[in-house]
């Protein structure tokens, strides 16, 4: 790729993951949106793998290598912030603190279950989709080839 798209594409990134982090905290109407938020940071990073290739996106972005981790650790939040108010006998998926309750503040963010839920899916999708973009930047068998040259090379 020519040195225009490598320095579009390094540039993108970050503000990519500032607008993620915008609609993670606020999203349509007062709670964040864990989806979009993900689909966004997977598009720049999509942009990263497809102009850089897989070696140097993961060399430069070493916490992509961890994005099956992530997704599972996602999945995990996502279904606790849902399941956990069974414990108490309330029903699924019920809002912490309820109506009228004081709510803890980080900011002018509140703190309450909807956004714990939703950071659970910006990892578990996040995570799910970068991790089909590797496998799909470099297939298993290309990879174990290339671990090869490299230990050759040593």
């Amino acid at each position: 790729m020519s040195i225009l798209t490598e320095t579009v594409a390094r540039l993108l990134l970050a503000p990519s993951i500032i607008v993620a982090a915008a609609i993670l905290v606020k999203g349509y109407v007062d709670v964040g949106d864990g989806f979009s938020a993900a689909v966004v940071v997977t598009l720049a990073i999509a942009l990263q793998y497809l102009v850089l290739g897989a070696r140097r996106t993961e060399e430069e972005i070493p916490l992509l290598r961890h994005a099956p981790r992530v997704a599972i650790a996602g999945l995990l939040i996502a279904l606790a912030s849902g399941f956990f108010p069974l414990l108490f006998g309330d029903p699924l998926f019920s809002h912490a603190p309820g109506p009228g309750d004081r709510v803890a503040h980080v900011g002018r963010l509140e703190l309450m279950t909807p956004v714990l839920f939703d950071v659970g899916v910006f990892m578990l999708v996040g995570g799910a989709l970068i991790a089909l973009i590797h496998h799909l930047a470099e297939p298993p068998e290309l990879e174990a080839e290339a671990d090869a040259e490299a230990e050759a090379a040593r």
